[in-house]
């Protein structure tokens, strides 16, 4: 049974965020991969695209979202869907940290400029 214990789940840190890989192909999933995310006060949410669909699920503070040209504030209990392809953004304006639980398929690439990136966490 693959059950990822939260002492046990690997810590990814990058500037001004911090990722926990929950469930990824490494860790036992076939099909998506999750992970919980700490985005920081003065993150400016560097625009990308992803090539697959991804699900956010707002768990504490606030953030703003940028999505395809169109911006709104995303909120604790809020879900955002990004679809395939489009740019979007997620930034910490306020002095409040933004939590944050995030689903992409398996195999799900981020795109920053001509760049694909396979996100660490999602592997």
């Amino acid at each position: 049974m693959p059950l990822i214990k939260a002492a046990d789940a690997p810590l990814f840190e990058a500037p001004l965020m911090t990722a926990i890989g929950l469930a990824a192909p490494s860790r036992g999933s076939k099909e998506n991969s999750v992970w919980r995310f700490t985005m920081h006060p003065g993150n400016l949410g560097r625009e990308h695209a992803v090539t697959r669909e991804e699900i956010f699920i707002a768990i504490s503070g606030k953030a703003v979202v940028t999505l395809d040209g169109e911006t709104r504030d995303f909120h604790a209990g809020d879900a955002l869907i990004v679809p395939a392809h489009v740019p979007f953004g997620i930034a910490v304006p306020g002095d409040e940290p933004f939590e944050a639980i995030a689903i992409l398929p398996v195999g799900g690439q981020a795109r920053m400029g001509g760049d694909l990136i396979d996100p660490p966490w999602a592997q």
